[in-house]
C-alpha cells in the first residue's frame, strides 16, 4: 500500500499562494545555517518555499530521523 500521508507541495490547493511568514523566517534561518544566500526576496510560493525548506534541511542535516512536518 502506498503511503499517501505526505502530499506533494505542487498539488496543494494553496501552493501558488505567497509563502507564509513562518516559512520566510524558517528559510532565513536554514539558509544562514547552510551558508547560503537569503532566498526570501525571490517572491516564493508556499510550494516553492516548502521544497526549498526540505532541500535546506537536507543540506544542514536536519532532516535525518525527524518525522514529516504536519503542515502537509
Amino acid at each position: 500500500m502506498a503511503d499517501n500521508t505526505e502530499k506533494d507541495p505542487t498539488d496543494w490547493v494553496s501552493g501558488d499562494d505567497p509563502m507564509t511568514g513562518a516559512q520566510q523566517s524558517y528559510l532565513r534561518t536554514l539558509a544562514e545555517q547552510a551558508h547560503q544566500p537569503d532566498p526570501t526576496d525571490k517572491g516564493l510560493t508556499k510550494a516553492q518555499a516548502s521544497k526549498l525548506i526540505d532541500d535546506l534541511r537536507a543540506a544542514t542535516g536536519l532532516d535525518q530521523g525527524t518525522p514529516p512536518r504536519s503542515d502537509r
